[in-house]
């Protein structure tokens, strides 16, 4: 696969190399080319007084066995100067860091929000560079097999967002099968006593599954209780648990109607 975000035409092999550059050369890195061969050209005007946005976008909800080249073909006609997997504990988490040629490119990227990659739709949000930098320092530390001391911070700051949420007794879930029923996911969640009447799955406009749903739960504890279930499997797909509330229930079961 040819990554054109390269000045040279280097490949995802080389892609390592290219990380430490963009580190070492901060800014000025990205943006540079040997030819005119890029899909969407910079701007032929400059920032002004200030120096332009990092072009970095945050995918999340990608297949486990995604790779570069994968992400790469999905940002299709882009300038793909990085891309890193996030990984915890060793396992790929489903998100990644891909770094573009120009800030210009971010608005391109967040178009592809919520398209799928082979079976699973991606979310891709805009991102700053020290989460970027941040998410690089993670990974080296795990691959120098960093202590339990050094670990357990990063692994509070990845999941604070879910730990520190208020429970309602409403979870989401996101990355459902799109033909999984109500009864899949009862049973997804069998150690607490669910009703039909308290799972909802959400659809679009078209009245096709989004591949997220809404379950109440008898209590706020409960639904504390069933994250647990975060990040573990229904069929072959892994499914992502996030707090949630009544309110937002009602809003997305009304837009699918």
């Amino acid at each position: 696969m040819f990554y054109r975000g390269y000045p040279d035409g280097g490949d995802g092999r080389e892609m390592g190399a290219k990380r430490q550059r963009l580190l070492d050369q901060g800014p000025s890195f990205y943006g540079t080319s040997s030819g005119s061969s890029f899909m969407y050209n910079p701007p032929p005007y400059g920032y002004v007084a200030q120096p332009p946005p990092f072009p970095v976008v945050r995918l999340r909800g990608l297949p486990f066995d995604c790779t570069e080249t994968d992400v790469a073909e999905f940002f299709h006609g882009l300038d793909i100067v990085d891309v890193l997997f996030v990984h915890r504990g060793g396992k790929f988490t489903g998100e990644a860091f891909c770094v573009l040629g120009y800030p210009l490119q971010v608005d391109f990227a967040l178009q592809k929000n919520r398209q799928n990659m082979g079976r699973r739709y991606v979310e891709v949000f805009r991102s700053k560079r020290q989460d970027y930098y941040k998410a690089i320092a993670n990974e080296v530390s795990d691959a120098r097999g960093g202590s339990p001391r050094q670990n357990a911070p990063r692994a509070k700051s990845y999941d604070e967002g879910k730990d520190s949420a208020e429970h309602t007794g409403v979870l989401r879930l996101r990355g459902l099968p799109f033909s999984a029923g109500k009864d899949d996911i009862m049973e997804f969640f069998k150690d607490f006593v669910l009703s039909e009447e308290s799972v909802h799955i959400t659809m679009n406009s078209e009245g096709r599954p989004t591949g997220e749903a809404f379950v109440e739960f008898a209590s706020a504890e409960d639904s504390k209780a069933a994250m647990a279930k975060d990040r573990m499997t229904l069929g072959s797909r892994y499914i992502e648990l996030f707090p949630s509330s009544v309110e937002e229930l009602e809003e997305q079961v009304t837009r699918g109607r």
